[in-house]
């Protein structure tokens, strides 16, 4: 169990990340956001921890990222230019004949 809360609470670090990097207008890559020293981002998020425990934990992500279900592609968003730049290193490399990556 304590396991599945860690992974569950990766995913929701990154959707509260996208979503609080949106509530303060960002445009950029989801890596370079900071939402350091943002009024916008800091009362979206002091509404959601006001919630506490009494209410479910459905409606304190939608106070911060405007939805209840969970949404794994803020990862994919975060590391889309890392993805980018790793495609770019593969292009044209194939791991035929070399029998560590068989």
């Amino acid at each position: 169990m304590p396991y599945a809360r860690y992974f569950l609470a990766r995913i929701l670090q990154f959707q509260f990340h996208r979503a609080l990097c949106r509530a303060i207008g960002d445009k950029g890559p989801l890596n370079r956001c900071s939402v350091y020293d943002s009024k916008e981002a800091g009362a979206k998020l002091n509404t959601m921890l006001a919630m506490g425990q009494s209410r479910p934990w459905p409606e304190a992500l939608e106070a911060i990222a405007g939805q209840k279900q969970m949404d794994a592609t803020a990862i994919l968003d975060y590391f889309a230019p890392l993805k980018t730049w790793l495609d770019a290193q593969n292009k044209g490399q194939s791991c035929d004949g070399d029998p560590r990556l068989s």
